[in-house]
Parts: C-alpha cells; structure tokens; sequence
C-alpha cells in the first residue's frame, strides 16, 4: 500500500464530459470537475455558489430581453412579449409599446444600437426603430429611408430572370407596365418600381403581367426593356434578416427572399443605399457566393466586418471601407444556428458565436500570424452542456459567457484568454429559463415559473431564485408581497437563521419568529463533484483507494455539506462550544480537515462530494487530499 497527497488548487477547466475519464494526462484533468452544478467558477481558479435571483417583475407570456444602453447612467431592459415591449429602468417598469410582432415571430427579431434608437428586424415585418424621446416617452417607428424631391433611396433587385421585360403604356404620370411573364401580385401595390432608373409607384394591380403605376420622371420612349429592379424590401419579397454598424455605414445583413446579399449604406447618411456612380462614399452592394448556401444569420461590426451565414464565416475588409476597395474572403466553415437570432458577443476582440449543430460555442479570433481568422470550439472538453442553446451573453463584470439552453438549464463559461481559463458548469432553478440580457453590469434572465413569466435579475446579496428582500423598523413574522410564489414551498433567511419549507398563501408567508431582515424565494442546489483518481497516476493505478484525509480551504463560507463516502454529512465550520443556539451561522475562511474511512472499490467514482442547498454562502479555493492505494 502506498499513501499520496493530490492538491487541487484551481477547477478553471470546469466540469469536463464524462468521454474524458480516461485522459488523465490531460491539464483538464486536473483542473477539472465532474460535476459543477449552480457555481460561479473565478478566474483565479476557485468556485462559489452562484447569486441568487432577485425578483422583478411578472409579464404576460413567453418572451425575450434586449439590452439598451443610452448612456453610463441610464440603461434600460427591453422585454419583447406578444404583440408588446416592456420598458425597464433600473428593474421599474416606464412604460410600454405595441409591436407587430407574435411570440411565433420573438425568436428570429434581431437588432443594433446607435446613439438613442434601437433597429429591430424581422424577415417576416417591417423594420423598426425605437426612439428614447425621454426616459418615459418612447416611440416604434417603420424604417424611413432617405428621400430627395421623391425619391426614395432605398435597396433595388430584379428578382425575376434577367430577360423578362417591362413595356410602359405611356412616357408620363399615371401609365401601365406590362411584364412578359407573371411576377405580380396584389402585395406589390404600394411598392415601388425602378425602370430606366426612373421610379415608379405602383398604385393598382391589374393582372399578374400588368400594374398601374406612377412616374416620378418622364421615360424616352415606351420600347421594351429588361432594365427594371423592385424594391428590395416588401411584403412579397420579406424583409432584413440582421442589422449592424460598420465604419459609419448602416449595414443589412440578408431578407427574407435574398438570404446572402449584403447593403452597405453610403457613408455618414445611414438610411440612404444609393448606389450612385461608385464614389467612395456611396452605398456598396453585393452578394455572398460560394459552393454552399450562405443564408445570413448574423453580422458584427468588430476588426473588420463579421459575417455569420448558415455555412461559413466570412470578412469584408476595405481600410476605409468604399465600393473600389471592399473584398469579401471566407474564413471558417462552421455555420451559425439557422432557426432562430442567437445574437454573437465580443470578448476581448473576439466574437463569439453559436454553431449550426448547437454543440459548439465557437471563437472567431483574428490571427496576425495567418492574416485570417479561427474558430476555436470553446466548449471542446464540456460538449455535454451545450444542447440546444437558445441566447447568449456576456457578463464583463463576473467574465461569464451566460448560455441558455432549450430545456430550461443555463450554463455559464468562464471566460480569461490571458491565462488561457474557459471553464463551463450548468445551472438549474425550480423553472424554464428563457432568455438573458446583460444591461449595465446587471445580468437578467426571464424564467417560466409554472406558467408564471418572471423577470430577475442576478444579486450577489441573494443565496435564492425568484427572491425578494426586506427590512422590518420594528420585527415581524408575516412578509408580504410574494404573490409570484403563491401556493409554493419556499425558503426564508431571517436575521441570518435559515427557515425552510413555507408556503405561500394569499402573498405571504409567516415565519417562526419575528425578524427584522428577510430574503425569501426557492433554494437551489449547488454541486462540486471531483474527478476520480486520473488512470495514469499511482492512485489511479490500484484496485482500490480510499481518502484519508481533505482539507477544504475555504473563503466566506457559512456552510459544508460533504459526502466521503459514507453519505451527505454537515460539516462543523467551528467547534461547537463556539455557536449559540439559534444565532446565524458563522462565516468563516481557513481550512477544514476532514477524516475519512472506507475503501472506494470504484475507481471512475469520485472520493468525495460537496452538495448542499442551504442558502448560505459558500466559496472554495482548493482540495488537499491525502489517499491510501491498495494494489
């Protein structure tokens, strides 16, 4: 037999797929988990129990949260819901809008930000922009593109084969156009035509070669002719995909019925596509073609222009970027999620982005090296935590990639390229998360509670989903205000002393005894699983093994609840002399030596586990275990 001392000092590896068990020559392997369920994993190597969930406010139905920074003091939360969007600041509620948007139709809105308005877009609507005209008057307006003495400059394409031809009746005013072949439809009435260059208005729909229009100019003559474009943009062609801004130009990513094209505005005058004679600041226009589809899912203004298609990674490139000198290359070929507008994030200059088999978080990262970009898979080692992500975002302040998940889980990727740290663990909460938005440096997620739709928001201060807080001049037993919780069992932390198990009934709930500070709301779970001994080392090598003795370091912490094999124990933070009966527990940071005996016949099971739900805080810096191996 033979005794070994392993220190654990840092989990930046995160939990790691269970395929990994028999590479323990791995740095993973050492730095890993097997399970980390509901922690914060710190860049510096150790984990604490994630923030509790404050909460905010209840809405309607299903939706999902948008961020608006107007300036460093004022940032607002923007919930999209049926045919709604609700306005937040400061987690209070301003105001509220009508939208034409159905909750069929949230998941593929997708947006950008300049200055005071937001542009919002949909392939199936038209695009808006919402206006802050103040901090409770806001306004959702249709896209107005740049008109001059009526002309509107807005994104033309002929979407029919290039030999069919329009005839006009007549040179001026009011005449008919004939096509020889069927394109109309009675949705083109109110569009617009170019013919010659000469806009036409189509004001009736005759038949499906004829419509009546308008001229804004006198033609030369009423001869044939295949030079002829519609607008870009209308109900019977769709509307823009994504949005994005790009060296002072506004920049379309795709529509509906031209999936990989690309508008670029002129320079300077966001809503004018003119194309013009090809000035440098005139508007730029092109499509994306290759030997693969290239439907446009995203569009990121970072380094250069980033394209994110159903196919591949592309870069527009143009210093500065102008119709002579714009280039178009491909980069990766790994393709972004096509169902839905999962929107991509910078991270320290890379821009990190979903993948179409929604297994992957990639990172899309210039290399001065190779003159190109790399799409490194972030979530290699933890495959088994990425299903079927639905949104995403960046937390700066904790360097948490939040990523929420089709089935209600989220999970969180600790993110430090400096000190190469991308750890992943998962959280649960009694619900159905649904969407998260960073606003500020506040982190909110929107939660199906049992049908309940509940705005809330991260809090350090908090150890319990769907929480609220409070403090009583004079102590009390009954709190009210809880009626998002009505007929729930939920927990209280009152004066420090944890309660469990109350109900709530008509809002309320009554404690034991009467206190002055409260947080009320649902536990949760949070789980540190070690991996077991790695198979190439000497504790891995025997038959058997069994822990002796581990010393937790702990920080801040006011609870332990440790398994070594003999079952979920509380552990004693201090001698019991040293605790008054009914005082809250204490808070403590040092080491915690705990015994163990017992042989562990199997080596892929861990030698110990920490699982607890007590609201209580909790941070853990390192292991030091000492092991008896039996060969």
């Amino acid at each position: 037999m033979s005794r070994i001392r392993q220190i654990k000092t840092t989990f930046t590896a995160g939990e790691v797929a269970p395929e990994l068990l028999g590479r323990g020559d791995l740095r993973a392997y050492d730095n890993g988990a097997m399970k980390l369920r509901n922690l914060f994993i710190h860049p510096t190597g150790g984990v604490s129990r994630r923030a509790g969930l404050r909460h905010i406010d209840s809405i309607p139905g299903q939706g999902r949260l948008v961020s608006f920074e107007f300036n460093t003091e004022q940032t607002y939360l923007l919930v999209i819901t049926d045919f709604r969007i609700h306005i937040y600041l400061d987690g209070v509620k301003i105001t509220e809008l009508s939208t034409p948007w159905s909750n069929a139709q949230i998941p593929q809105i997708a947006w950008t930000q300049s200055a005071d308005t937001l542009l919002l877009t949909h392939p199936e609507t038209i695009p808006k922009k919402m206006v802050r005209l103040s901090a409770s008057n806001w306004e959702l307006q249709d896209w107005t593109f740049f008109t001059d003495k009526g002309i509107l400059y807005q994104p033309y394409y002929k979407f029919a084969d290039s030999e069919v031809t329009l005839t006009p009746s007549g040179t001026s005013g009011t005449i008919s156009l004939t096509s020889s072949s069927d394109i109309f439809t009675s949705g083109h009435i109110g569009t617009k035509l170019k013919f010659r260059g000469i806009q036409c208005d189509i004001i009736a729909y005759d038949s499906p070669t004829v419509v009546t229009v308008t001229l804004q100019s006198t033609l030369t003559d009423t001869s044939p002719s295949i030079d002829w474009q519609e607008q870009a943009f209308s109900p019977v062609r769709g509307y823009p995909i994504t949005v994005a801004f790009h060296q002072d130009r506004l920049v379309i990513g795709g529509s509906r019925d031209l999936p990989n094209r690309i508008w670029f505005s002129k320079s300077g005058n966001l809503f004018n596509f003119d194309l013009g004679t090809g000035l440098d600041d005139e508007s730029i226009e092109f499509a994306l073609l290759s030997n693969q589809v290239n439907a446009i899912r995203g569009i990121f203004s970072g380094r250069h222009l980033q394209v994110f298609t159903s196919g591949a990674e592309w870069m527009v490139t143009g210093d500065p970027l102008t119709p002579q000198t714009v280039q178009l290359k491909r980069q990766t070929r790994v393709g972004s999620v096509i169902e839905r507008y999962i929107p991509p994030v910078d991270v320290d200059g890379a821009t990190l982005f979903m993948s179409r088999n929604k297994q992957e978080i990639r990172e899309f990262l210039y290399t001065d090296v190779e003159q190109a970009y790399q799409a490194t898979d972030l979530s290699l080692l933890s495959r088994h935590l990425i299903i079927n992500p639905v949104d995403q975002d960046f937390d700066q302040k904790r360097r948490l990639l939040f990523i929420i998940r089709g089935d209600g889980k989220f999970a969180t990727l600790t993110n430090y390229r400096a000190e190469q740290v991308a750890a992943w663990t998962l959280h649960e909460t009694d619900g159905l998360v649904k969407s998260v938005t960073i606003v500020g440096e506040d982190v909110y997620l929107l939660i199906d509670r049992g049908g309940i739709y509940s705005i809330e928001q991260f809090d350090d201060a908090l150890n319990l989903d769907a929480a609220l807080s409070g403090t009583a001049t004079n102590p009390t037993a009954t709190w009210l205000g809880l009626s998002h919780l009505e007929g729930r069992k939920v927990t209280a932390i009152g004066d420090g002393i944890v309660y469990p198990d109350l109900t709530v009934n008509s809002g309320q709930v009554t404690l034991p005894e009467e206190v002055s500070n409260v947080e009320i709301g649902l536990p949760y779970t949070h789980i540190i699983e070690p991996l077991p001994p790695s198979t190439i080392s000497e504790a891995g090598g025997g038959r058997m093994a069994r822990l002796i003795e581990a010393i937790f370091r702990i920080k801040d912490t006011s609870a332990l609840k440790l398994d070594t094999g003999r079952g979920m124990n509380d552990i004693p933070l201090r001698e019991t002399n040293e605790v008054t009966l009914g005082s809250p527990p204490p808070s403590i940071t040092g080491d915690i030596r705990v015994k163990s005996i017992g042989w562990q016949p199997k080596l892929t099971s861990p030698l110990w586990k920490i699982e607890q739900d007590n609201p209580l805080p909790f941070t853990l810096l390192s292991v030091i275990t000492e092991i008896k191996v039996n060969d």
